[in-house]
């Protein structure tokens, strides 16, 4: 499928690994122009160098370093695409997720922290992307948050809790945005990101495990598909979204988990 986003602009915040990496390396596949994001400037560039490995030919890619949490580091990071590319069509918002943590253990700067990184960054990236996003026939807002928001995990209060706040934006600015903008977020359960190979070394070196295969089939088990998601499957959705050819879904939350979450809706 063809979807119809060659000589795009797009920005995704977060992107120098794992899910935010993924959806920019699948935007740049079918052509558009990505400004890729991260605070590790050398991460980022490793990053940006195996983007354009899988780029199709016409799409550039460049990186911006940049912290989210920072309101004139994201302004500098909007005006990028803009200053690079003409224009801005594609905004994808990620962010690391807060420590995993009982709530009673949780303080009042992890709080607000967690907000700062996860909601507000959303808000300052929209504010300043929503001229550019109106302009020129409109464009579209993909937040990446968790599948927390659906069903609580344990041990994550700060996510579970403060990520709703992001989906309630999403869904606000579907309806206050258009019609020029469609905003929707994606939900991902588990997928075979950095953090969870990280998490799964962790469990060979303790002897959890004997090996990789049988870490990833241990956090496997719950899923009904029976593996963990690849990242591009996630990134894939994401490119989806940002197309014409979803040009019906606006104010969707729609989780990626491979059936692994209870919820009805």
């Amino acid at each position: 499928m063809d979807l119809e986003i060659a000589g795009d602009s797009a920005l995704v915040t977060a992107s120098s690994s794992g899910l935010g990496k993924a959806s920019a390396r699948a935007l740049a596949a079918e052509g558009a122009n990505v400004v890729l994001n991260g605070r590790d400037e050398d991460r980022l560039e490793e990053a940006v160098a195996d983007v354009r490995a899988d780029a199709a030919a016409e799409a550039t890619v460049v990186g911006h370093a940049a912290d989210l949490t920072d309101p004139d580091d994201v302004d500098a990071l909007v005006r990028r695409p803009i200053e690079e590319f003409g224009g801005l069509d594609h905004l994808v918002t990620s962010a690391g997720g807060p420590p995993a943590e009982s709530f009673l253990e949780t303080t009042d700067e992890e709080w607000y922290e967690a907000f700062d990184l996860l909601v507000m960054s959303v808000v300052r990236a929209v504010r300043a992307a929503a001229p550019h996003l109106r302009a020129d026939g409109g464009g579209t807002i993909v937040t990446i948050a968790s599948i927390s928001v659906k069903e609580a995990v344990d041990d994550l209060v700060l996510s579970n809790s403060v990520r709703m706040g992001v989906v309630g934006l999403e869904k606000t600015l579907s309806k206050e945005l258009a019609p020029e903008v469609r905003a929707n977020a994606v939900l991902p359960g588990t997928h075979e990101t950095p953090r969870v190979e990280a998490l799964v070394e962790e469990g060979i070196e303790d002897g959890e495990y004997d090996s990789y295969d049988e870490g990833l089939e241990d956090w496997a088990r719950e899923i009904p598909v029976e593996h963990l998601g690849d990242p591009m499957d996630l990134g894939r959705t994401v490119a989806f979204l940002s197309s014409p050819q979803s040009s019906y879904l606006s104010g969707v939350a729609l989780p990626i988990d491979g059936g692994e979450s209870a919820s009805n809706l």
